[in-house]
């Protein structure tokens, strides 16, 4: 599984902690140059796929398929971050280094990388500063920077929107477009359905199996989303974009023909 451009491939995978499966026979197929978003409920196994992704967790049946020498970055969902560690921004970029060096402060090539790195993203200026005195737009930012310090093929973002303002969405899911037209693979999960999901040109509705993969036009579809959240949401055709809404009572008039 490591010919045409195939960076990472779950195949048939199932996964639980113990309390059943979390994942049962998932098959998520990631190429060079994708910009995939995940979505579905909480509980519906989004992060655990991330983790046995890139390795954190070995599957109880299935495999993983990883192109030989990949390299993966990762997000965490912002809320996890304990802001109040007493860390920097340019020390906070150095802690994602791959292996241990003599000097903690980085070597002057590692300095210079976490400099260009924070350039990039916007953020030039900013690498002595408190990681908890930054915007939450800056903190996300930075933490996407982590990932990028190392030079990744892919990057895997767990919910990047989830708890942040109108704005902080919108420049995050333009950062993540640029980056992945400068050739970057980025695999994001989210539940923002509107704001982030359907502007991604491929999605995979998951609810413990795979319930869909396609454009938004293809998956957000009402059969689609009851099937993988459970409830009646209907979709909107506004200019060409799916626009998801909960459905109570009656379907209203107008409801585009999407399924």
């Amino acid at each position: 599984m490591t010919s045409g451009g195939l960076l990472l491939h779950v195949a048939g995978v199932t996964f639980g902690y113990g309390r059943g499966p979390v994942l049962e026979d998932v098959t998520v197929t990631v190429r060079a140059g994708d910009f995939l978003g995940v979505v579905g409920p909480s509980g519906s196994g989004k992060t655990t796929l991330l983790l046995v992704g890139m390795g954190a967790v070995r599957p109880d049946a299935g495999a993983v398929h990883r192109r030989p020498g990949l390299r993966i970055g990762y997000v965490p969902q912002v809320d996890t971050v304990d802001w109040s560690f007493p860390v920097t921004v340019a020390e906070c970029l150095l802690m994602a280094r791959a292996r241990v060096v003599s000097a903690p402060w980085g070597t002057r090539s590692e300095r210079g990388r976490v400099n260009e790195v924070l350039e990039r993203l916007g953020l030039a200026g900013l690498g002595n500063r408190h990681i908890r005195e930054l915007s939450g737009g800056q903190q996300q930012r930075v933490f996407v920077a982590r990932a990028l310090v190392g030079d990744p093929d892919v990057v895997l973002l767990d919910e990047p929107t989830s708890g942040v303002d109108v704005k902080t969405r919108h420049d995050t899911l333009h950062l993540l477009a640029d980056l992945n037209a400068g050739g970057l693979t980025v695999v994001l999960t989210t539940h923002d359905l509107n704001g982030m999901a359907a502007h991604l040109p491929r999605l995979v509705c998951l609810n413990r199996h795979v319930v869909a993969a396609g454009t938004p036009a293809e998956v957000l579809r009402p059969d689609v989303l009851e099937r993988t959240y459970g409830a009646g949401l209907g979709v909107l055709d506004h200019g060409g974009m799916p626009v998801v809404v909960e459905q109570v009572g009656a379907p209203l008039r107008g409801w585009a023909g999407r399924g």
